[in-house]
């Protein structure tokens, strides 16, 4: 009995003790876990997730990690990245802005150079042009080793034309100058006139008293031959152009002009030429036309300026610059290579606190010396992107920045609704 009686409270004893410990275990465990619990809130609570989206597709928002419709994982789109609720723009990070040598530049008051520089090419006056035709059916007996591109001087001979026509109206006329009637005589000789004879012509018939049927043609001005439009044996109808010659006394220096800055010049302005064939030299013309069609590739407006071309020393085709003079005005100041030009519209990238950025449209005026002029969109004091801002301006794109516009601030679009997850 008493052996019996040990054992129960031996079994009474351990059943106490394994209570204990399990009790003492739940009672040293119970606070690790809830510190494991509460750790696990409060990571998950460090960076507030908004949406789900795939980088290629960022219109498409979703409300928990998947698949896009391109089957690509989907990445996390955090609130202190950027959206709704948060301040406009993209940030992205200080160090990969410093390895891409992104510069800054403060848009500043100015003054802008008033001397405005433009790309110029000489041309032919084409207002200097003879147009020598035929004036009668003939055939062409001589071109005198002629070819267009050659340089001619005035009277210098053309083409020699046989006008078999010529021959028995001379005749006639000859015949009735030896009736001495002068009233006859008069109208004799106005055929002749009428027929496309010059008056050297019938002078020479006069004289000579024979009649001519070949006419040496020749070059009424001095110049370049343009076209030439006769060669040995052929025959030419009345009226067919046989030649053009354009002068070379004066030439066009055509300039490009851009649309911003078409409008400080005027009809009569000075201008200063210089061109790459004579380094160091200064031509002087004076701008006679402001053409009114625009170059809608290069958004441009052509500038016409006279010159004078002595000795012949300036050829079309040359390629020089053209320096209009004028005083410096003050103006907001960027960077010419902050601008950037989408054809449609000009963007600057605002450099904001925090590593944020984000595009602004301007109205951009003059350029001179590396600098351009901004007209509206911007505020002095204001950060700009000077160098790096096409990659960051890619990266406001995709992740769907909008661009502040001119006058305002942009309103916020309102958020796509998140899609189900496929």
């Amino acid at each position: 009995m008493n052996v019996l009686r040990d054992k129960r409270l031996g079994v009474a004893m351990g059943a106490l003790l394994l209570l204990g410990i399990g009790v003492g275990t739940g009672v040293l465990l119970a606070p690790r876990l809830d510190g494991v619990a509460g750790e696990a809130a409060e990571g998950g609570g460090e960076r507030e997730i908004l949406y789900w989206y795939d980088p290629m597709i960022p219109n498409e928002r979703y409300p928990g990690p998947g698949k896009s419709s391109m089957n690509m994982d989907l990445i996390p789109k955090y609130a202190d990245e950027g959206g709704t609720n948060a301040a406009p723009g993209v940030r992205i990070d200080p160090a990969l802005t410093q390895n891409l040598g992104v510069r800054y530049a403060t848009a500043r008051r100015g003054d802008l150079e008033g001397d405005l520089s433009a790309t110029a090419i000489i041309d032919y006056n084409e207002r200097d042009i003879a147009v020598v035709q035929s004036r009668a059916d003939g055939f062409v007996q001589r071109v005198y080793n002629r070819a267009p591109g050659d340089v001619i001087a005035a009277g210098a001979p053309l083409v020699d034309l046989l006008v078999p026509s010529w021959g028995g109206a001379q005749t006639e006329y000859l015949a009735v100058r030896r009736t001495g009637d002068a009233p006859l005589i008069q109208a004799a000789r106005q055929r002749l006139v009428l027929l496309g004879m010059s008056e050297g012509l019938i002078a020479s018939v006069e004289r000579s008293g024979r009649t001519r049927n070949t006419v040496t043609i020749s070059a009424p001005t001095g110049g370049v031959i343009k076209t030439l439009g006769v060669r040995a044996g052929m025959s030419v109808a009345q009226g067919m152009t046989l030649a053009e010659i354009n002068g070379l006394a004066t030439v066009w220096v055509n300039a490009a002009i851009p649309e911003a800055l078409a409008s400080r010049l005027g009809v009569g302005q000075s201008v200063e030429v210089s061109l790459a064939a004579f380094p160091g030299e200064r031509f002087t013309g004076r701008l006679t036309a402001l053409l009114p069609e625009l170059a809608g590739d290069s958004r441009t407006v052509t500038a016409r300026i006279e010159m004078a071309n002595r000795g012949g020393r300036l050829r079309p085709g040359m390629f020089g610059r053209i320096t209009f003079g004028g005083g410096s005005t003050p103006a907001l100041l960027v960077p010419t290579e902050a601008v950037i030009r989408t054809g449609e519209r000009d963007l600057v990238m605002l450099a904001l606190p925090e590593g944020r950025y984000r595009p602004a449209q301007v109205r951009i005026g003059r350029e001179a010396g590396g600098q351009t002029e901004i007209l509206a969109g911007l505020s002095e004091g204001e950060r700009v992107v000077a160098s790096g801002q096409f990659l960051i301006d890619s990266e406001a794109s995709l992740s769907g920045v909008a661009a502040r516009p001119i006058g305002g601030t942009a309103a916020s679009a309102p958020a796509p609704r998140p899609r189900s997850a496929p």
